[in-house]
């Protein structure tokens, strides 16, 4: 497992040219920007996995018999606030290999003037696949071998995040009804928000399907990967970006970045090809909890220019919060019943992110003890 080990440091501190490159406009950095570092940087562990640390080049993918994808990112939640004046370090390795799939855990760190991580500043993971370069079907992955408890520790973590994603899929909105305790919580929830009379309530609302935020793009060259596709850490910055303005319209306030809540990567966008990005807001915090998030939905289309036909490529899930602590008044409420599931989805991913965020501060208090 340590032999894929893979890191990169983005001076800040010392190189005020790289700074600016990064800067964004209320003087922290482009997170958007980080993310797409972080997929590169998975990508480039699970080739060094599978082609072994002295290799320094992939070379042709024909010849090498095969490639590697990113299929999901489960989550990046960041666990502080990015300070531009501090180097940034950028680390992975994998963690966990199934038959033809690589689990990648990434960490942004904070260095002292030392060179020392200083504090760690997002925790993630992202889903690899392996693929037959000639029959795109499933490619086998060398297993890991385990040398040492903090190892094990890490693959017993990445087989739970697989168990993971098998319970959420089984459990998805799209596949089965919701719980009785979420029927109940909708129901209550439309009677308090939804109704149109003058039993409405005065503070304000707003519908879902008004929350629309798109953005049309043509896919160039310039942005393609090794396999001549759009590379997907593109994708995931003109989706962070987008998520970002929405928020921002929705609170009328600049948010912070809380967490990515999941990233599937269904198909992907060839180059020269028109990609519609759409985002809506799916839900709020009720009052009381802190912070007060703002989960937002973006999925990613390819038009086809002579039919006008979409097909989806991507689904994005983030989460922001107010950046001042406030709670967030208005609230979004669904009119039908595909805008209800995606509603309850936004409130599984919030109270999700909360419970994260619990037992991690629990953690840290019983470290700090």
């Amino acid at each position: 497992m340590h032999d894929t080990y893979s890191e990169i440091t983005l001076p800040f501190a010392s190189s005020p040219h790289l700074l600016e490159q990064y800067t964004n406009a209320s003087g922290g950095l482009r997170t958007g920007m980080l993310m797409e570092h972080l997929d590169s940087l998975a990508g480039s562990i699970s080739y060094k996995h599978m082609l072994g640390p002295g290799v320094e080049t992939l070379g042709r993918i024909q010849e090498r018999g095969f490639y590697i994808v990113t299929a999901s990112v489960e989550r990046l939640d960041m666990l502080a606030p990015l300070h531009p004046v501090r180097d940034l370090r950028l680390s992975g390795q994998v963690i966990y290999t199934g038959k033809s799939s690589m689990e990648v855990a990434v960490k942004m760190e904070a260095l002292n003037n030392s060179g020392q991580a200083e504090q760690t500043l997002l925790l993630g993971r992202f889903s690899m696949v392996c693929r037959d370069a000639r029959t795109h079907k499933a490619h086998p992955v060398n297993q890991l071998i385990i040398a040492t408890p903090e190892e094990r520790a890490l693959y017993s973590m990445g087989e739970s995040s697989k168990s993971r994603r098998r319970s959420v899929a089984l459990r998805s909105l799209s596949r089965v009804p919701p719980s009785s305790g979420e029927a109940a919580d909708l129901h209550s929830f439309y009677l308090q928000y939804g109704r149109e009379d003058d039993l409405a309530p005065k503070e304000e609302r707003v519908w879902m399907g008004d929350t629309h935020l798109e953005k049309t793009m043509l896919m160039f060259p310039q942005e393609r990967n090794v396999h001549q596709k759009v590379f997907g850490g593109y994708l995931m910055r003109m989706a962070y970006e987008l998520g970002f303005a929405n928020a921002s319209l929705f609170t009328r306030s600049h948010v912070q970045f809380l967490s990515l809540d999941g990233i599937s990567f269904a198909k992907p966008v060839p180059i020269g090809s028109i990609l519609r990005l759409t985002s809506q807001i799916l839900h709020t915090s009720p009052p009381g909890v802190y912070p007060a998030g703002v989960h937002v939905a973006v999925q990613a289309n390819v038009v086809d220019v002579l039919t006008g036909h979409e097909e989806t490529t991507n689904d994005f899930r983030f989460t922001w919060c107010r950046d001042d602590g406030a709670t967030i008044a208005r609230k979004v409420v669904p009119k039908t019943y595909q805008e209800a599931m995606l509603w309850l989805e936004g409130k599984r991913a919030l109270e999700m992110g909360s419970q994260i965020r619990g037992r991690r501060n629990r953690s840290e208090g019983a470290n700090l003890n």
